[in-house]
């Protein structure tokens, strides 16, 4: 079974167009999106994308790309995602996310993609999943969220 949509009443245009704001760069990235170096370049209702370029600055004490530059990659995209199906004056949050890492990333990895897709939305909660991928498509990362829908 696929992931279940909500297609978006004429009110929520304004949603996924503020996310498409994102990609387009008519509307600022959150700071951490600056601090990290990641940028998102894909929205459609349900599904964003981000990419980063992972480099030295990112590194852990053990020489690895640390896990939270995927983790947050992976909380914006799933996030966002969930954000680009509401209505015009409803907001989300995140409750929980899980992320395995199944594959260790370096600055040698190259550019890594994070792309969420809502697996459901409903009126008080939505759920999305999402991975994280080499240019070759490996998975490194994948993850699950769980978003309170709330009025804003």
């Amino acid at each position: 079974m696929g992931p279940t949509v909500v297609t978006p009443e004429p009110s929520a245009c304004l949603a996924i167009r503020s996310v498409r704001g994102l990609v387009e760069g008519t509307l600022p990235l959150n700071t951490i999106a600056e601090t990290l170096g990641y940028d998102i370049i894909e929205a459609e209702n349900g599904r964003v994308v981000v990419v980063a370029e992972p480099k030295n600055s990112h590194l852990n004490p053990a020489g690895t790309v640390h896990g939270g530059l995927a983790a947050t990659m992976l909380d914006s995209c799933m996030g966002l995602a969930i954000q680009s199906t509401l209505e015009k004056g409803v907001g989300s949050t995140t409750l929980e996310f899980k992320i395995p890492f199944v594959r260790p990333i370096t600055p040698e990895t190259g550019l890594i993609k994070a792309e969420g897709t809502v697996i459901n939305r409903g009126r008080r909660v939505g759920t999305a999943d999402g991975r994280v991928t080499d240019s070759k498509g490996r998975v490194l990362v994948h993850g699950t969220t769980t978003c309170l829908i709330f009025e804003s």
